[in-house]
């Protein structure tokens, strides 16, 4: 494994592998026991420079290429991805501290996601379309947009880089990647690897590892791409936003959540437990939709508490390797620090610690509160970790009230034994996501996925995906000689 993370350790420019030459080193360390996995110089601006000139390059001729032709390169690196399964699914729990359950999750995402890009080379079609004027043909193309710059987080690397990456590529665009600092190889230079390893022309798919301390806002404010899709948190998607309007870019941006499950009176309760653990646990929490918030009825509250709290209290915790652990590590101490500051300052503002998990490293044990003030800001903020507020209600409208009293607007989910009156409620919730009778955390390669709110721009997967990666240009034709007034 530690050979593995050598060997990627380095930046991808111009279809050849290379040290950056800035003046520091970005150090890869595996958040479970610290171990250095890697060390990477950072890229420089003149280094984002020549990626994005590289992949500009490349661009035209790629995009010419016939897409059956361009569909192979996504359908050799589908294989390569399974054939290498295990040595990825081990490098994720490595470099992010992702259990194995997590780590296969993200790798169905991931297939099932470059499934569809093999599909999506042959999705872009034109139109027809009438015109007032005698004579004329008005033809309207779907094209690439060019370059894409894509910055993707550190904890989903692998299939939220691969989710922006693949199918830019597929659509005839090139492509610049800046994976997270704490996952340059899982959300970076390991897609690049598979990518060369697929047939993919050089210079089309760029990586560079580097940081904001080093290039500023270089990678988003250079003239080559035309679209920057980020995902992240919401305070640096309103930079990213701002400075790609000022650059007339578009931006796609996939930001927080602080969704809720909500639990009505007539659930099945071992279900919504079921679901609810899930939501909020699920990769220690570090999660957009995880379930920060769980309403519950008053009418089930004190069973679903009684279950809930139970079911949290067999959550093993752990060595990410281990086959039954449930909560690894979070991605590094600054986050372990900012989760335990989150419980003791609710602890302080009144809330009651049902279950009170401790902090060893980077292993933050969960933590299940209730009675957190109305007004306290922890319950309109996005908690990264496996932290979880318990808050009971009476009746839908004062559950619609509270899911919907915060800035973030992603995912959310109600379980009902009702699935007409879950649809209604789900109806009234200001998310761009919304699920009934399961969890809160889902993505699916047709269905569009994004937020309302602070909780991004725009959309991905399926028809939405076309719409980001691509634009529309009008090729008029008049048949025979327009009249002009002088």
């Amino acid at each position: 494994m530690s050979s593995c993370f050598t060997d990627l350790a380095q930046q991808y420019i111009g279809g050849e592998w290379r040290p950056g030459t800035g003046s520091w080193d970005v150090i890869d360390f595996n958040p479970y026991d610290d171990e250095k996995l890697a060390s990477i110089t950072v890229a420089t601006v003149d280094e984002v420079d020549e990626a994005y000139r590289a992949a500009a390059r490349a661009q035209q001729e790629w995009a010419a290429t016939n897409p059956y032709t361009r569909r192979s390169v996504f359908e050799r690196a589908l294989r390569l991805i399974e054939d290498r399964e295990q040595e990825i699914a081990d490098l994720i729990i490595a470099e992010l501290g992702g259990t194995r359950v997590k780590a296969g999750f993200e790798l169905h995402l991931a297939k099932e996601f470059l499934r569809e890009s093999v599909h999506l080379a042959l999705r872009p079609e034109g139109r027809i379309l009438p015109s007032p004027t005698d004579g004329k043909e008005n033809r309207v193309y779907r094209v690439p947009v060019g370059v894409v710059g894509v910055i993707s987080p550190f904890n989903f690397p692998f299939l939220l880089s691969l989710k922006s990456v693949a199918p830019a590529l597929a659509l005839g665009n090139g492509v610049v990647l800046k994976p997270h600092q704490n996952t340059p190889i899982a959300g970076g230079t390991l897609i690049a690897k598979i990518f060369e390893e697929a047939g993919l022309p050089g210079g089309l798919l760029n990586v560079v590892v580097t940081d904001i301390a080093e290039i500023g806002d270089a990678f988003i404010e250079h003239p080559v791409p035309k679209v920057i899709s980020f995902t992240g948190s919401d305070k640096v998607g309103r930079h990213v936003a701002t400075v790609c309007a000022a650059n007339f870019k578009r931006s796609v941006l996939e930001l927080g959540g602080n969704s809720a499950l909500v639990v009505l009176d007539d659930a099945d309760v071992d279900y919504a437990v079921d679901a609810a653990v899930f939501s909020r646990f699920v990769h220690q929490g570090q999660v957009c939709m995880a379930a920060n918030r769980v309403l519950v009825d008053h009418a089930v509250a004190d069973e679903f508490t009684e279950k809930f709290v139970a079911k949290v209290r067999t959550l093993k915790v752990g060595d990410p390797r281990d086959p039954r652990t449930v909560i690894g590590p979070v991605i590094n101490s600054a986050q372990a620090g900012a989760i335990s500051g989150t419980v003791e300052q609710a602890l302080a503002e009144g809330a009651t610690a049902l279950v009170h998990g401790t902090t060893t490293g980077n292993l933050v044990e969960p933590s299940v509160l209730t009675g957190v003030p109305a007004d306290s800001a922890l319950l309109r903020q996005e908690v990264f970790g496996p932290v979880v507020f318990l808050i009971p209600f009476d009746g839908e409208e004062e559950a619609v009230r509270i899911v919907n009293d915060t800035p973030y607007g992603l995912s959310g989910a109600v379980h009902t034994g009702d699935i007409e009156r879950g649809v209604a409620f789900a109806k009234r919730i200001d998310t761009g996501m919304f699920h009934v009778n399961d969890g809160t955390v889902h993505d699916e390669p047709l269905v569009p996925f994004g937020g309302e709110k602070h909780s991004g721009i725009g959309r991905l997967n399926g028809e939405t995906t076309l719409e980001a990666f691509t634009t529309v240009k009008w090729i008029s034709v008049q048949h025979g000689r327009s009249g002009f007034p002088f």
